[in-house]
């Protein structure tokens, strides 16, 4: 018997919005998990670096830009440092969309983040999963939590603060009880990080079954801190892959600042972007 629950239970329909891309995007960058947080400046220099100097003709994040996000209205708590942050990263995004299409994808850390933030980024906000028809092929793209089945505690949780009444009610609460919250919750889980635990990885089986439902060959995906490049089916033409977004952090040793390219016409490649000096 499966030690994970069964796949209906937990996982969002499978079945995709697309994005249909122009013909004169030749150039797509994909990035996720940069866990932006005011009390890590190196990682947001980097970032912000990379937003200005991008070649990309379209960017697409997904998920975790953000360490925490707890609602749109954060951006007009005049005097609050964190206000004070949301404020200049959208800045920064809006930067960007004045001269690319900047997409966004929610992950299971900002979740929150609403039409109103992503109005004043410019940005376009994308249901997960949602499928990219770009060079002649489809891929699936997806933060990549809801695949992650055998994390069951996480997915019961994934299924109550995913819910629209929920977070209703959550964003009806004083700004104030919702940072405190938010604060007791990233205190909970850093013990289990600093003692080395993983994320789930995501399910095979699952990820097949979205490809399929999709009529996609590429999964691209984020969530699991675990970049890697998978081949999924080989029996499949063209093969069915998954692609595995780095997370970032310009402190680790060597850092992880790493954005996924797609080039029309080319593989897929994976690019450094350069630390402070």
């Amino acid at each position: 018997m499966s030690r994970h629950a069964p796949a209906n239970q937990y996982v969002e329909p499978v079945a995709g919005s697309e994005v249909s891309a122009p013909a004169r995007w030749r150039t797509l960058d994909f990035i996720s998990d940069l866990h932006l947080q005011a009390s890590e400046p190196a990682t947001f220099a980097a970032w912000q670096r990379y937003m200005a100097s991008t070649p990309a003709d379209a960017l697409f994040i997904l998920g975790d830009l953000f360490e925490v996000w707890v609602g749109d209205d954060i951006t007009r708590a005049a005097g609050d440092p964190d206000g004070a942050f949301a404020l200049q990263c959208q800045q920064i995004i809006r930067a960007t969309s004045a001269r690319l299409p900047v997409y966004f994808m929610h992950g299971n850390r900002d979740f929150l983040l609403g039409d109103d933030f992503a109005k004043g980024c410019g940005m376009t906000l994308l249901p997960d999963p949602t499928v990219l028809d770009f060079d002649g092929q489809r891929g699936l793209l997806s933060h990549g939590d809801a695949l992650c089945l055998d994390d069951v505690a996480y997915q019961q949780f994934r299924l109550q603060v995913r819910n629209p009444a929920w977070q209703q009610a959550i964003l009806a609460k004083p700004l104030a009880e919702r940072q405190a919250l938010a604060r007791t919750l990233r205190a909970q889980s850093q013990p289990r990080l600093a003692d080395g635990a993983s994320y789930a990885d995501v399910d095979a089986n699952e990820a097949k079954a979205w490809l399929q439902a999709n009529t996609a060959s590429t999964l691209i995906h984020g969530h699991t801190h675990m970049p890697k490049d998978h081949v999924i089916d080989n029996s499949q033409q063209p093969v069915w892959r998954r692609l595995v977004l780095s997370d970032w952090d310009a402190k680790a040793q060597p850092p992880r600042l790493e954005v996924l390219r797609l080039q029309a016409g080319h593989a897929p490649r994976r690019v450094a972007v350069a630390p402070s000096a």
